[in-house]
């Protein structure tokens, strides 16, 4: 359930033409995870029962689909927005423009997805920078449009980020035990 509110995330990211594929994308993912919960719930407890009985169904073609793969694509999305938000909390800025989040965006794309993005995906998502919305927008996007002093912003996403990184780090770990990992370019 959790998870269903991450496409929601991405509307504070600014132009919906730019960042709709996005939106698309992790709610697909999320919607194949979902099914394959919904399809046996007892069976399915966590994602990592998923992920074993996934395993044990599919064989060869393990994990290179299902819910498996869903949720690594949605893993790499969630460390990208952790990445973003970590680097903005930070107080890491271009000098010249600091309400720009350019800088922060960047970053996080170079550390979450780049290495899994083939040319015409980096040359994309490089442009599509610009359609980032100015900091101050986005706290106020994160704020759900409620007029916040940024510091009390800044608070509620380290505290956000406080929860939700060790769960990240927890996925990203399972899928390191288990294999799973893929590092094919998309």
């Amino acid at each position: 359930d959790s998870l269903s509110s991450i496409p929601v995330s991405t509307d504070c990211l600014g132009t919906p033409i730019v960042y709709s594929p996005v939106k698309a994308d992790l709610s697909g993912n999320i919607k194949k995870i979902r099914a394959v919960y919904d399809s046996n719930p007892t069976k399915f407890k966590t994602l990592q029962n998923i992920l074993e009985v996934e395993k044990e169904i599919h064989g060869s073609a393990w994990p290179k689909i299902g819910a498996t793969l869903a949720l690594m694509w949605l893993k790499r999305g969630l460390k990208f927005m952790l990445v973003l938000l970590q680097s903005i909390s930070d107080g890491e800025r271009d000098e010249e423009h600091p309400n720009l989040i350019r800088v922060n965006a960047l970053k996080a794309y170079e550390i979450a997805l780049k290495k899994y993005h083939g040319w015409m995906l980096q040359k994309l998502f490089t442009g599509s920078v610009y359609a980032l919305p100015y900091k101050s927008d986005l706290l106020k996007a994160l704020e759900k449009g409620k007029e916040v002093k940024e510091e009390e912003s800044i608070e509620k996403i380290h505290l956000f980020l406080s929860r939700v990184t060790p769960i990240l780090d927890a996925i990203y770990e399972m899928y390191t035990k288990m294999n799973a990992e893929l590092s094919y370019k998309a």
